[in-house]
């Protein structure tokens, strides 16, 4: 494991400063190698984490265990929590690491030359004992590990719209073969289909508002 100076600068340059709950992610992430026997930051994709924010403690996260969206080892699931689960892949523990209520009094006692709070979080998280700073349940995973993580490689096309899907992810229902969003299941809902022509209409003007 790097040192926790070395991993914070790392997290901070993603973000040009540090707060307190990027440290929060660095150690969240250090404490889960400590607990799973790990090497971190990983260079290879043993460890997969399930990040409960997508702000920038997921980045501290992601410093500290070289686990990332783009590499297919971590996922958000925006429950609005500085917390995570931490899966080993290989011997399929999971843990799940939150802060303690009440760390933010309690880093006074590690932070008395702050000035004010956000100081006190930033440094009191630092020097705490992990164990006085997180709490820890070993969890089990509704969707098994192997389903989450799926097969890189592996597309179809979706009936409906005609988009690729890659990993696994479809549905299939009634024999045909879906899309997250052609089965219900989307995030968004379409105003109106762009005709390519106005497509590239839209393209240039943008392109002349940016230049003037």
């Amino acid at each position: 494991m790097q040192p926790l100076s070395h991993l914070l600068d790392a997290s901070a340059a993603l973000h040009r400063h540090l707060c307190p709950r990027q440290v929060l992610g660095v150690r969240l992430g250090m404490f889960a190698g400590e607990l799973l026997n790990l090497n971190l930051p990983q260079t290879d994709k043993r460890l997969y984490a399930i990040v409960e924010t997508d702000g920038c403690a997921a980045d501290g996260i992601a410093v500290a265990t070289h686990c990332w969206v783009g590499r297919r080892t971590m996922r958000v699931e925006d429950y609005g929590k500085v917390a995570a689960t931490f899966v080993d892949t290989t011997s399929g523990e999971a843990i799940r690491i939150a802060p303690r209520n009440g760390v933010r009094e309690l880093a006074r006692a590690y932070a008395s030359e702050a000035r004010n709070k956000w100081e006190t979080q930033l440094l009191g998280y630092q020097r705490m004992p992990a164990a006085d700073l997180f709490s820890v349940q070993s969890v089990q995973l509704k969707t098994p590990i192997e389903q989450i993580v799926s097969r890189a490689g592996k597309k179809v096309i979706c009936d409906f719209c005609g988009e690729e899907i890659l990993n696994e992810r479809e549905i299939v229902r009634e024999g045909a073969t879906l899309c997250r969003a052609c089965a219900g299941e989307g995030y968004f809902l379409i105003k109106q289909e762009l005709p390519h022509a106005n497509v590239r209409e839209l393209l240039c003007f943008g392109a002349q508002r940016t230049a003037v």
